[in-house]
């Protein structure tokens, strides 16, 4: 007999209780199981208790911050993150998306969109995790820096990198790319895999993001190099 699959666990954090609910309801009707908080103090107790694979949060909560909320998940934990604000405000997105958030939706939404980016992140993290065996022969090795596609691991001088799936599949399109310049519209659209709407502040905001996991300085980066105007490379 095989094993019953389990369906995802997904977090849902927003003070506003309706809008909260809303969103529950159709994550439930969409096969997941729902964990669900109108404040972040019971959602940290939530993350550290069960096995979440996915959260989705407010930013504006009454005992915290949606941006806080994400560094305390982040020290630990590296499943997906999709950030919900009543905000436009570019800087809000960037700083969200620096701090380790994988996506942005900004209210008032259509709750199949947030469904819709769910299963997008579920899919890109269960191929992150994926534990099927492969040829060892698909590293990549850049002065240094080895991306392990098998593996889904990344590692720097021989220390490990921790890595978001996002973070991963960035960096992987550019190793295979390296030599190459990759705008911000092809990364966009391969490794979101969604179409490239003035989203250029959602990949530098990743691209900052890995530049710091990788130790690099801002002004003379060694691994990802910015071709201004045109894209980013890996030489």
């Amino acid at each position: 007999m095989t094993e019953e699959k389990k369906p995802p666990k997904i977090l849902v954090v927003d003070d506003e209780k309706e809008i909260a609910d809303l969103i529950a309801l159709y994550l439930e009707n969409d096969g997941c199981e729902v964990r669900k908080f109108y404040n972040g103090s019971n959602a940290i107790k939530c993350v550290e208790n069960e096995q979440i694979d996915l959260a989705v949060l407010d930013v504006m909560l009454p005992d915290t911050d949606g941006f806080s909320l994400v560094k305390t998940i982040r020290e630990k934990h590296f499943f997906p993150i999709i950030m919900l604000t009543a905000k436009v405000e570019d800087s809000d997105k960037i700083l969200g998306l620096t701090i380790g958030a994988d996506d942005y939706i900004t209210k008032p939404f259509n709750p199949l969109e947030v469904t819709a980016r769910v299963r997008t992140q579920l899919r890109r993290y269960k191929r992150y995790n994926s534990a099927e065996p492969e040829p060892v022969s698909d590293e990549i090795d850049i002065r240094g820096l080895v991306i392990s596609k098998s593996a889904h691991k990344c590692t720097l001088f021989g220390e490990q990198i921790s890595l978001t799936p996002i973070e991963f599949s960035l960096l992987l399109y550019l190793c295979l790319n390296r030599g190459a310049v990759v705008s911000s519209e092809e990364l966009f659209e391969n490794v979101w895999g969604e179409k490239f709407i003035n989203a250029n502040n959602t990949v530098m905001a990743h691209i900052a993001r890995l530049r710091e996991k990788l130790h690099e300085p801002p002004r003379n980066p060694k691994f990802i190099k910015t071709v201004w105007g045109v894209g980013y490379t890996i030489e």
